[in-house]
């Protein structure tokens, strides 16, 4: 077997959708199925593709049929006759069916099948369709979605256009798992509808439709993620219900570093790029300010380099002398340790332990737990059949601590990325697998979205590994991991996220509020992540709801209950199954 080269590239500029493509073919059969590969979540369960049958109108001269037969179709789609008789009159090339300002064509449901049995109209015929996107469409800036981008086949696939293969117009991989895999998910061949008409437009008699299947038993290919797709929908069900605007959710197997769900606001709608109130942007693996989940990273890099200890004592009165930092406890929070200090989050305890800090301890703690580069999962040398590089969320933004190297150590800078401002920018899925890291003894994994990808007779093709993540700077020891893990306990207990406690299982965490500026307008970013059970750890989850007013009240906090209480709840069901 040969080997499959994966180029990527991230210009998404230019592009239609799947189903405008499917319908918009001019003096070409129509294709019913693009064979393209399909998504499955780690039980089986559909992510994308499902066949539907629905009414296809091929162009053809003269008259469709009687009078009679077109009542009794314009009754069976909600219609007057001579809206219908219009419609079909004026086809001019073989189109779906669809309801005026809709993509997706119209499934037809078993009675209306039935009924179309005794209605015989010339070039209206009954087809099976493939649907690509199912709605609601789960973790769907994660999937991605396809469009045209002639630009991006001259780039990626200049052989297979040079040569007659491809054409500019071809529909491939614009983001998420659907571009990282697009050249495996586009090794199917297209099924075609044909209508038979002879040179004066009239139907052919004895042929008429014809419906062409291309016959090969290991493709189209399955992608089997590891997204738990139960668990997925409860999750989107739940913040929409809340009203999570902007933001993203993250939960991560503690045991693997899975992605069991992902999910970003504003949601994508595939069909629609650029629809208003939409996002094809992954908020999930985009970076942004953390505010004070990062001071697990800061208290991580000053026990590591013994310039603190867990019952140091400090005393905070509310401001710190210098920088115009202050804490955010009017009066502040008096004496207390280190630990304290992360349960109440202090910005004066982590701006003083992060002044003792040289920016290159920081960093070098910082990037062991995943902060500062891409950790999602990839590989740089063939995996099985595909020829390397590769990288599933080919779009996961690094995150950084410094906008430019310091060239010295400067207090002020310390202080303030400390305490995650400045310049400190990281993503939810980074949030998350920072918590695996330290649930983990400060062994960290790559997240995997993808488990394997499975021939069409369900033959494995490749297999993606469990992968550690590596360790050009060594990783947290143990007993710094444990600290944190108190410190997260104590959040709960007794801290900032004291209002998550009482739930289906203890939790342990760490929340957050970030200052940003948008658009000139003073907004916050506010974070909760953590994981659970607090004794045999299950899950790490994060929480990022983006753009917030300021003084109000932390939504990542209240969601990040909710979330566990389903997680623990679909925990539960698995067991008993």
């Amino acid at each position: 077997m040969g080997l499959i080269s994966l180029w990527p590239n991230h210009n998404l500029s230019g592009q239609r959708s799947v189903t405008q493509l499917a319908v918009a073919q001019r003096d070409q059969p129509l294709i019913i199925d693009s064979g393209r590969g399909d998504f499955v979540d780690r039980f089986g369960r559909a992510i994308t593709g499902k066949t539907i049958q629905t009414l296809a109108l091929f162009p053809h001269a003269g008259e469709r049929g009687s009078h009679e037969q077109l009542v009794r179709l314009a009754s069976l789609l909600h219609m007057n006759v001579k809206e219908l008789h219009d419609k079909v009159s004026g086809v001019k090339q073989p189109i779906l069916w669809t309801d005026d300002g809709a993509f997706e064509p119209i499934a037809l449901s078993a009675s209306e099948l039935q009924e179309l049995t005794n209605i015989h109209l010339e070039g209206i015929r009954v087809v099976p369709y493939r649907l690509r996107y199912l709605m609601p469409y789960s973790a769907s800036q994660s999937i991605g979605y396809v469009s045209q981008h002639p630009e991006r086949v001259r780039a990626e696939y200049g052989h297979e256009y040079a040569t007659g293969l491809m054409k500019l117009d071809a529909v491939i991989g614009a983001s998420g798992l659907e571009r990282s895999l697009d050249r495996l998910l586009r090794g199917g061949r297209e099924t075609m509808a044909s209508y038979y008409l002879d040179a004066a437009g009239q139907p052919l008699r004895g042929l008429g439709l014809r419906v062409v299947s291309p016959v090969n038993r290991l493709y189209p290919l399955t992608v089997v993620t590891t997204l738990d797709l139960q668990l997925q929908e409860q999750i989107d069900h739940y913040i929409d219900f809340q009203g999570l605007k902007e933001g993203a959710v993250v939960v991560l197997d503690t045991a693997t570093g899975d992605i069991a769900a992902i999910a970003s606001r504003p949601a994508l709608n595939p069909e629609r790029i650029g629809l208003q109130g939409t996002d094809a942007a992954n908020h999930a693996i985009r970076a942004t300010e953390p505010g004070s989940i990062f001071k697990l990273v800061t208290e991580a890099a000053a026990l590591e380099a013994g310039v603190t200890s867990p019952d140091e004592s400090f005393h905070c009165t509310g401001e710190y002398g210098k920088y115009g930092l202050s804490d955010w406890k009017h009066g502040g929070h008096g004496d207390l340790t280190l630990r304290e200090g992360l349960a109440h989050s202090c910005n004066i305890v982590f701006a003083t332990i992060a002044e003792r800090l040289h920016a290159k301890q920081l960093s070098a703690t910082a990037y062991r737990l995943g902060i500062g580069h891409q950790a999602g999962w990839h590989s740089e040398k063939p995996i099985g059949p595909i020829m390397g590089p590769l990288r599933l969320l080919m779009e996961e933004e690094s995150g950084m601590l410094f906008a430019t190297t310091p060239v010295a150590d400067d207090g002020g800078l310390l202080a303030q990325t400390g305490i995650g401002q400045r310049d400190v920018k990281l993503s939810p899925l980074q949030a998350a697998n920072m918590v695996v890291t330290i649930v983990n003894d400060g062994k960290a994994f790559q997240p995997r979205l993808v488990k394997e990808i499975r021939y069409a007779n369900g033959q494995r093709f490749v297999s993606f590994p469990i992968q550690r993540a590596p360790e050009p700077k060594g990783r947290i020891s143990p007993a710094t991991a444990d600290e944190l893990r108190k410190g997260m306990e104590d959040v709960v207990a007794e801290g900032t996220g004291y209002t998550i406690r009482g739930g289906i299982w203890q939790l342990a965490g760490k929340s957050g509020t970030a200052e940003v500026i948008r658009s000139g307008k003073s907004l916050v970013n506010q974070w909760f992540i953590g994981y659970g059970p607090t004794k045999r750890p299950r899950y790490a989850v994060a929480v990022l709801a983006e753009n917030r007013l300021p003084n109000s009240p932390n939504q990542a906090t209240q969601l990040f209950r909710g979330i566990l209480d389903i997680v623990a709840q679909h925990d539960k069901g698995l067991g008993a199954k």
